[in-house]
């Protein structure tokens, strides 16, 4: 969920000093509300699961495990952009029109979550035939994170493969896909012996859409392999 720039850590900046107005502490506080509305947030998409879920058992239509919403087939486009990817090649829902692909939202200088969920998809493409194997697209929510090597750093260390493309490109083309997906993204800046440190909080969420270019689920991490594995098949056709 978040992730930081190479240069400090969490506690560079040491202890506030006693009896004067901290700033850090006020945007703290700032962030830890920011994360009670996620978590607000969260509990909404658990209601929604269990709604969706419910009316999918009426209509027949998909209800994967662990899915924290889902859609008819057809009933929701899954909105596009126009991005670049780690080799500098145009990226986009569009272009991978008759596969499946996941969308997700990833901090390439992240070494907590991401890189752990970034693991899971890898996985999910090993429980699913070839046939049926879906794209990940990873759209970037650190700028400062984006340029090549860090991508391709992050390539050899987390073991991704080549189904796997990062979404990088200008900040308001980024934030027009965050808005998009409901991706909440937080930076809180922080100086440290004069250089600006970016700890970047972000909504940890996988979307899968079909291969006509359909949302159909959304799997907010932590989730299992298998799980999205099995909702991936279960669009394909393929057996689970």
């Amino acid at each position: 969920m978040s992730g930081e720039q190479p240069a400090g850590g969490e506690n560079a900046a040491g202890p506030a000093t006693k009896g004067r107005t901290d700033p850090a502490r006020r945007l703290r506080l700032f962030i830890w509300l920011a994360v009670l509305m996620l978590g607000i947030a969260a509990g909404a998409l658990i209601g929604l699961q269990r709604l969706s879920q419910q009316q999918a058992a009426a209509s027949g239509t998909l209800a994967p495990a662990s899915a924290q919403m889902t859609w008819a087939a057809g009933a929701k486009r899954a909105p596009d952009f126009s991005l670049v990817d780690q080799a500098g090649r145009p990226v986009s829902v569009a272009r991978f029109r008759g596969r499946p692909v996941i969308v997700t939202f990833i901090d390439p200088l992240c070494q907590t979550l991401c890189p752990t969920e970034a693991k899971v998809l890898e996985l999910v493409k090993k429980h699913v035939p070839a046939s049926a194997r879906p794209v990940v697209i990873a759209v970037s929510v650190n700028q400062w994170g984006d340029a090549r090597r860090y991508l391709l750093q992050d390539a050899a260390k987390w073991n991704l493969d080549s189904d796997w493309h990062w979404a990088v490109g200008r900040v308001p083309a980024l934030a027009r896909v965050w808005h998009a997906y409901q991706i909440a993204v937080l930076d809180a800046p922080k100086t440290v012996a004069g250089v600006t440190v970016h700890d970047i909080s972000h909504t940890e969420a996988a979307f899968l859409v079909d291969a006509r270019g359909y949302q159909r689920a959304v799997f907010v991490y932590p989730f299992l392999a298998t799980d999205v594995a099995r909702t991936v098949q279960q669009l394909a056709g393929a057996p689970s």
